[in-house]
């Protein structure tokens, strides 16, 4: 084969399942970029469809990702979008400077690339081009399906993107937020006072939709305060107005020198710690390394800058210059899908609104950008659902039931124009028995309870607006 700027360094088949697998690297003349491809390709029982597959933080993607698509009859690619490795270091150059080549491949060109070289080696594997194509993936994989719909619309016939990490450019520094807080206010607070918070807000929540089942299923209409646990004693410690005030700041989310809104912060119901790590005694602040790289590698080009530095307005400088610097890059943003739907596209987009890493509002905020911007709810919902999944967190695990089938969902829409009405979610004990079934709506539609039979049950809910 002969692909434009792309070398085949290997085909071989797996001795373990069968299939072909297909290793490429290319390349952008004359930066001397190198993205690595993997292709895997089923010898039989191919069901005619191509699959992508997406990463995780500054992970492109990996190799390992193909078997489970392979196994089900999928051609599916992957890639490293052209670095090794978790680390935001591939941002800088051997002289410490940006490296925008690099950058580019791992916000945008890497994906592309290999959709473009799966396609064409599963064309020459199989003697035809696969029927329908699809992208399915969760944080940086979700970032990176939707940045596909934005940039190169014809890559996909339909999306499957979980708690996407879009508006990384305004959501990346703001979960740095958390910590900055705390080293200002000079107060880290223990990881036993930020679950007693939690906890208490999904106590004081929980029945705000008429079922008690440990779950948030609005965290916008929840409003607790964490000034009621002043004074109460968390194990050895005592919970204090410091504490309160900065567990109420990081619910707020990252606010301007004026107070005016930045992003949102954590809902109600997710794991702080994630965000809000702290360790050792005296306690101090362990960042998420993912935004504490962000403003090493790409804002301030300084790989041993010391966060604990930050001040309120110096975190609104390097917000303001992360969104001037990356917004067009990696922002994945755009809300103008108009080509992606003109070509018969289809977006499923799923969200945990316990999510401890990628706030759910800033997925909201995103989806009702589009539906201004391409005509309306109903317009939008022909070409693109978002469906929220309450008390799940970034991986989809927690008290609330965790989606199933959206895959199926999908081709179904794309394949015979059955739009998906609801997704279901189920629960199961340790046996794998099913313990909770409940079903998930369009947004923004919600689930009601009708008020009688078992609240275990989806078939005892209806979808109703929300107040």
């Amino acid at each position: 084969m002969s692909i434009l700027n792309t070398t085949i360094e290997s085909a071989t088949i797996d001795p373990s399942n069968g299939w072909c697998r297909v290793t490429a690297t290319v390349t952008h003349p004359p930066s001397g970029d190198s993205v690595k491809v993997w292709i895997g390709l089923p010898v039989t029982n191919w069901n005619g469809r191509f699959r992508g597959n997406g990463g995780g933080g500054y992970v492109g993607g990996s190799a390992g990702s193909l078997r489970g698509p392979v196994a089900q009859g999928y051609a599916a690619g992957a890639t490293d979008t052209g670095h090794e490795g978790g680390s935001g270091k591939f941002a800088l150059d051997e002289n410490g400077r940006l490296n925008w080549q690099s950058i580019r491949d791992n916000a945008h060109l890497g994906i592309h690339e290999m959709t473009v070289v799966g396609k064409a080696l599963t064309k020459a594997f199989y003697g035809k081009a696969p029927r329908y194509s699809y992208f399915v993936g969760g944080s940086t994989g979700g970032r990176q399906g939707l940045m596909e719909a934005q940039r190169y619309p014809e890559d996909y016939d339909g999306i499957l993107s979980g708690c996407p990490a879009i508006n990384w450019h305004k959501f990346i520094p703001a979960i740095l937020w958390p910590q900055a807080v705390m080293a200002n206010a000079k107060n880290f607070v223990s990881k036993a006072k930020l679950d007693a918070a939690t906890a208490a807000a999904i106590a004081a929540c929980d029945t705000t939709d008429g079922v008690k089942d440990g779950v948030i299923d609005d965290p916008w209409r929840c409003a607790y305060d964490p000034k009621v646990l002043v004074g109460t004693k968390i194990g050895d410690e005592t919970f204090t107005e410091a504490d309160a005030d900065v567990v109420r700041k990081i619910w707020e989310g990252p606010r301007g020198a004026d107070g005016s809104f930045l992003w949102y912060g954590m809902e109600r119901g997710a794991d702080l710690s994630a965000l809000a790590g702290t360790r050792g005694s005296p306690l101090t602040g362990r960042p998420f390394s993912i935004p504490l790289e962000w403003f090493q590698y790409f804002l301030l080009q300084d790989p041993k800058w010391d966060w604990t530095t930050l001040t309120p307005a110096g975190f609104e400088l390097l917000w303001r210059q992360s969104m001037e610097q990356y917004g067009d890059v990696i922002g994945t943003d755009d809300p103008d899908l108009t080509r992606f739907r003109d070509r018969g596209g289809k977006i499923i987009i799923y969200h945990g609104l316990a999510d401890q890493l990628i706030p759910a509002a800033g997925t909201i905020d995103y989806y009702k950008r589009v539906q201004e911007l391409m005509g309306g709810a109903t317009k939008t919902a022909r070409f693109a659902r978002l469906f929220l999944v309450p008390g799940v967190d970034h991986g989809f695990r927690g008290a609330g039931a965790t989606p199933v089938g959206q895959m199926e969902a999908l081709i179904r829409w794309v394949e015979e124009g059955r739009a998906p009405d609801k997704l279901m979610a189920e629960s199961r004990d340790s046996t794998g028995k099913v313990t909770r079934t409940r079903a998930l709506f369009p947004y923004p539609q919600i689930a009601k309870y009708k008020g009688n039979g078992s609240t275990d049950d989806a078939a005892n809910y209806v979808s109703r607006a929300p107040r």
